[in-house]
């Protein structure tokens, strides 16, 4: 069926149009004011309801089709502000046009959800460190940027796909050829979400980013549970090179000298061929409820290159590590908070244990321009349990204080600002960590 476009100008009514007085300029060549749809047409075309064809014309005479009356109607469905006489003629054309809303529907619903199925998030941040061991006069700086976009995909109701990719480069060197550039997938996992079950497949950070394995696997995790929570997964963990900056040359050679059946990547020689990852399975407990959160969590690995060093400086391999964890945070009010966790490695000898307190207030919220807030710590991260620590200003094997402060200067942006001071567990010597990031956040 075909109307002719004066014939829609019913239109007009629903939005109030035939009995009101208006000043908008004229929007089409072919509609002179003194015609008697006149202040009509320059209303609906006011409020987005026609739109003409491009040319200056409205072409009144014309015929339409169905749809394009649909199209009409749904925007006049989408004010807000008629009266109740007019809702009821919007209604009424709504009624005699439903399967070409409905099929516009479908379109407008299909390209919204289209739109909608991948979200992009990411930051961009610039972070400064100085570590330094101040009875051995030693000073270690780095100026680093990364890029980082964090897509997330729908794959349908219950299932999304989700990434971390990460592009970084030392600034200090600012050269590709030294091998500082480099683009990483640091992550890529499926999520499936079932109410009080949620699981995990592909690359992801275990139990919520632990406080001392904040690091990425391999594998798989289930989640079951509201305010009580079992968490469990399995996998492999890539730690090829996380004890090397920690052993000298002479520590080196006693590892290799000792005969041992495998190495890290940072003592093989003539192109031997090693395992770097191990063999990894957690499971936890938690528990959240208001101003409450706790935990206990177990982490088990196998791999051929564990080498833990006891007090005497001596390297001991074993090809496990058990470590037990409790953690805990209670939040007083909007601005005090309070956390902690206790962690032991059962089959380390020396350095077997890890721990931290922290006091928080306030802190700053990315959306929210001129927020700040601030921290004070003291944590002991022993050697052969912190094996992948989450902290800034003192790192695995030392132990000492911290204090923080990080604002919102803009929307988006925040600066942060640690300091570490005490002691590197190994030799006691006295160390100082200053800490100094902006992120950019979009």
């Amino acid at each position: 069926m075909k109307k002719t476009l004066v014939s829609a100008l019913t239109t007009a009514l629903v939005v109030g149009a035939a009995s009101t007085t208006f000043a908008a300029a004229n929007p089409f060549s072919d509609v002179p004011a003194d015609h008697w749809a006149y202040d009509a047409v320059s209303q609906l075309a006011a409020d987005g309801v026609i739109e003409g064809y491009g040319d200056t014309t409205f072409r009144g005479n014309q015929n339409i089709t169905r749809y394009e009356m649909a199209q009409m109607i749904a925007k006049a469905m989408a004010k807000t502000d008629v009266s109740a006489a007019d809702k009821a003629l919007i209604d009424k054309l709504a009624a005699e046009f439903s399967d070409e809303l409905n099929n516009l529907g479908v379109r407008v619903s299909n390209l919204e959800r289209n739109a909608d199925m991948v979200k992009w998030n990411g930051k961009a941040e610039y972070t400064y460190k100085s570590n330094r061991d101040k009875d051995a006069d030693q000073k270690d700086n780095s100026d680093h940027l990364l890029f980082r976009l964090e897509p997330s995909a729908e794959v349908n109701s219950n299932w999304h796909v989700n990434a971390r990719l990460d592009a970084s480069t030392e600034m200090d060197s600012d050269s590709a050829k030294d091998g500082e550039d480099k683009v990483d997938l640091k992550r890529v996992w499926a999520q499936g979400n079932y109410g009080n079950f949620q699981t995990k497949l592909g690359k992801f950070a275990q139990i919520d980013d632990d406080s001392i394995f904040d690091t990425t696997f391999s594998g798989a995790e289930v989640k079951f549970g509201n305010k009580v929570t079992f968490t469990a997964g399995a996998g492999r963990l890539d730690f090829s090179d996380y004890y090397s900056k920690y052993l000298d040359d002479e520590q080196k050679a006693e590892l290799k000298n000792a005969g041992f059946k495998a190495a890290p990547t940072w003592i093989r020689e003539n192109g031997v061929s090693q395992d770097d990852a191990a063999n990894y399975q957690y499971a936890g407990l938690g528990y959240a409820n208001g101003k409450f959160v706790g935990g206990v969590d177990y982490h088990h690995l196998n791999a051929d290159q564990f080498f833990y060093l006891d007090r005497k400086n001596v390297l001991k391999q074993d090809d496990n590590a058990n470590i037990w964890l409790v953690k805990a945070a209670y939040q007083f009010d909007k601005t005090n908070g309070l956390n902690g966790f206790y962690a032991n490695n059962t089959s380390a000898d020396d350095f077997d244990k890890a721990w931290s307190v922290e006091y928080d207030y306030k802190g700053a919220e990315a959306e929210n321009k001129g927020t700040w807030g601030m921290w004070a710590a003291y944590r002991n991260l022993g050697y052969n349990t912190a094996l992948f620590s989450t902290y800034d200003a003192l790192l695995q094997g030392q132990k000492g204080w911290e204090v923080g402060a990080n604002y919102a200067p803009f929307k988006n942006v925040v600066t942060t600002l640690r300091y570490g001071n005490g002691k590197e567990t190994w030799t006691n010597n006295k160390v100082e960590n200053l800490f100094g990031r902006v992120e950019f956040f979009f």
